[in-house]
């Protein structure tokens, strides 16, 4: 039967799920706007940003998860900011600077790439990034697919890291119009693939349009859950629904590559 989990030969009913991600945090005290969204919404923290410390400690005393948004090289030579992980550095540098940014962000318990549209297509360098996450402990990693040739999302999962990627940016274009239809067009993934994950920004119209739209998701059949929450549905076998419907492609476009 379509969207069923099987415990102790009884069979109940899985509803859709979304995940959601705000990234860049910590450079703002506004930012708090984001911890205080209602629900499981997922914070991924800049390593040393002015404010992360404090705000990632609120995150993680309202059960939300704590994440660490580790900046990498774009194509574009975007500044990354403190503690980047770059294309030139040897796997020591590379190692050394991933464990100082692990530790700059208190109660980490995933990782995603900030920026990233170079250093995600090297797949020496995804490996290292993911042998040190198995090293690290109990880590899961989310691709935020600034560039369709991203191979960490292979290498997550090739190194047994629990892993997802993106499947919608809700504010890759600026206003609040733009973020209304992408969070429609996320209920539209979760409703015909049973689950999706978004990423966001801390912009006054995201929050605005989270703080109304995730207080209605209980009328659409849809739950937020954790990305962690996730990624175990994930390893379940697919729903029915997944074989009756083609998914949605994903765009690589975003306001961070």
């Amino acid at each position: 039967m379509a969207g069923l989990l099987l415990c102790s030969g009884l069979a109940f009913a899985q509803r859709p799920a979304i995940a959601i991600i705000i990234d860049d945090l910590g450079n703002n005290t506004k930012d708090e706007r984001a911890v205080d969204l209602p629900g499981a919404i997922a914070c991924a923290f800049l390593p040393y940003a002015p404010y992360t410390k404090a705000l990632a400690g609120k995150a993680h005393s309202l059960n939300k998860e704590v994440m660490l948004h580790a900046p990498m090289e774009s194509l574009h030579g975007h500044a990354m900011g403190p503690g980047s992980l770059t294309l030139h550095m040897t796997e020591k540098q590379f190692i050394s600077t991933l464990q100082e940014d692990l530790a700059a962000v208190p109660h980490v318990q995933g990782i995603n790439n900030h920026m990233g549209s170079l250093l995600t297509r090297h797949p020496g360098h995804m490996l290292w990034l993911m042998q040190e996450m198995n090293r690290h402990g109990d880590l899961f990693f989310v691709d935020s697919r600034t560039t369709l040739g991203s191979v960490a999302q292979s290498v997550a999962a090739e190194n047994s890291i629990p892993n997802l990627d993106r499947d919608i940016f809700l504010d890759a274009e600026p206003g609040a119009e733009f973020v209304e239809k992408q969070f429609a067009r996320l209920l539209k993934i979760a409703q015909t693939q049973g689950m999706a994950l978004a990423i966001g920004h801390p912009y006054p119209e995201t929050m605005k349009v989270l703080e109304q739209r995730l207080q209605q998701l209980d009328t659409h059949g849809i739950d937020l859950v954790s990305v962690a929450e996730l990624i175990q549905r994930k390893k379940q076998e697919p729903p029915s629904w997944q074989l009756s419907s083609s998914p949605l492609h994903k765009v690589a476009k975003s306001s961070k590559p």
